[in-house]
């Protein structure tokens, strides 16, 4: 029999749905999964905060190149409480336990990719609020391989964005090879992924070149330590001023493309410095990005495609991310589940500075 928590979950709960492609999202109810019916594996979690995530509104326009669940309940960032196990499942995690719901839902655990700890790139995997039912809703099922705890005393709304923003940053960060006192460049600083981007580079010693624009997102990676900030609409030769700005004329050792604007990749082999690295994070549907191959291979640049993090790599940027520590926290609203679809309006006109997040109860 499966393990229930105390309180009694509901039949009927609250959720945001999107039919495929539409775009339009709808608050309504919805059958509650009840313990019973949960298989091996999967977990019943109260969900009490979810972020949002740029690839939340690319899943409920469908314009990226993969297939997403029809009548879908978006979300990947989804913190609450663990308050069904089904029986038969193979785990530690326990009634009452905090936990974060990612993009990555499941793997299956056993391939070549998964035994490298490359989950993501698992061809069984499923995603959270794409291919499977996401965290914009109240009661979620999940799946107890990859629930991530939360440690202890850090409040659910914070860790609710680093279980994809934080997250994928941090990885990036480690695929960029970059060492303490070196430059790295992160267009689109002042969104939810790259304000977040500019804390974790400063705690491992990187000196940042914020790239964004407004005066509210100029204030905000200020305030988190960007050391030179460049504003791409009042900047007539970006390559030149990200060049410049890190004093030697040769240009960053790493650029962090964390812009959902195709903008963000146009220049960035080209102010790169030689030997220098640009990670791809930001997914703008349709973009390509472009080198002159001999320039490419004189100079040496790599480009290096980086998606979302491991298990290992959620763990560590929680508690980076943990308020005991204090060195990284997520500049976030919090709003109720029913403002989605103006915050989806928002988040596509670029006015968003830093990350949103949802109250679901």
């Amino acid at each position: 029999m499966s393990n229930v928590a105390n309180e009694p979950i509901p039949k009927r709960a609250r959720g945001a749905f999107v039919k495929k492609g539409t775009g339009n999202v709808k608050i309504e109810e919805y059958d509650v999964v009840q313990p019973k019916d949960l298989k091996p594996g999967e977990a019943l979690v109260k969900v009490l905060y979810s972020g949002v995530c740029h690839t939340d509104l690319h899943a409920a326009k469908g314009d990226w190149p993969l297939e997403s669940k029809d009548n879908l309940c978006g979300g990947h960032e989804g913190a609450g409480i663990v308050v069904a196990i089904a029986e038969h499942s193979n785990t530690d995690l326990k009634i009452g336990d905090n936990v974060g719901i990612k993009w990555l839902a499941d793997a299956c655990m056993h391939c070549e990719f998964c035994r490298q700890g490359l989950e993501s790139l698992c061809p069984e995997s499923k995603l959270s609020g794409f291919t499977v039912d996401g965290s914009f809703q109240q009661y979620a099922v999940s799946y107890v391989n990859h629930l991530s705890r939360i440690p202890d005393g850090m409040r659910l709304d914070d860790a609710a964005p680093v279980l994809c923003a934080g997250v994928t940053v941090y990885k990036a960060l480690k695929q960029s090879n970059t060492r303490a006192g070196q430059w790295v460049c992160v267009p689109g600083a002042g969104g939810g992924l790259g304000h977040l981007c500019v804390q974790y580079a400063n705690l491992m010693g990187l000196r940042v070149i914020a790239v964004d624009t407004g005066d509210a997102k100029k204030q905000l990676c200020k305030d988190l330590g960007a050391e030179v900030w460049i504003d791409f609409k009042e900047e007539k030769d970006i390559v030149s001023a990200i060049k410049n700005a890190t004093g030697d004329g040769f240009g960053p050792h790493a650029s962090i493309v964390t812009s959902a604007s195709p903008s963000g990749y146009e220049q960035a082999l080209d102010y790169i410095r030689p030997g220098g690295t640009v990670v791809a994070v930001g997914l703008p549907a349709g973009a390509f990005v472009k080198s002159e191959v001999f320039f490419h291979v004189l100079k040496e640049r790599k480009l290096v495609g980086s998606y979302v993090g491991n298990r290992q790599d959620a763990h560590e940027a929680l508690e980076l991310a943990n308020l005991k520590t204090g060195k990284v926290k997520c500049h976030y609203v919090t709003k109720p589940l029913d403002d989605l679809p103006s915050i989806y309006e928002d988040m596509a006109a670029g006015r968003m500075a830093g990350r949103t997040v949802l109250k679901l109860f």
